[in-house]
């Protein structure tokens, strides 16, 4: 059975974003890493989160939740962030489940490229 990748892009995880956690690539775009951090909360990688915030706002830890089970990603809005960009904004909704509750998460966050890669700097809650 080939597991599906919870960005939502329709692709298999481990050829959409599980290929960004395991470092065989890197996102291209500011969307694309916050499609892959999203999948990264969904399925734990505390990790990958950290290596992609920008040094100088990243938390020593995250604490990924066991009760949360984010289960899906709306991308409404994009401002640069492509490849031959240096900065980029992704407003989203993230929408997830804690305690059997829906609930979702909207942000527009802020991204820009460090050591010629894309990483997050800072959101902000809508």
């Amino acid at each position: 059975m080939t597991k599906k990748c919870p960005c939502g892009v329709g692709a298999r995880y481990r050829d959409c974003c599980g290929r960004l956690h395991e470092g065989r690539a890197t996102a291209e775009t500011a969307t694309e890493l916050m499609r892959s951090r999203f999948s990264a909360f969904a399925v734990g990688d505390e990790a990958y989160l950290l290596r992609t915030w920008h040094p100088a706002t990243r938390p020593e830890r995250i604490g990924v939740e066991d009760g949360t089970r984010w289960t899906r990603l709306e991308i409404l809005r994009e401002e640069n962030g492509g490849p031959g960009d240096d900065k980029g904004i992704v407003e989203f909704r993230a929408h997830y489940r804690a305690e059997a509750e829906p609930s979702e998460l909207h942000e527009v966050s802020r991204f820009v490229r460090h050591d010629g890669e894309w990483v997050y700097v800072r959101g902000k809650m809508l």
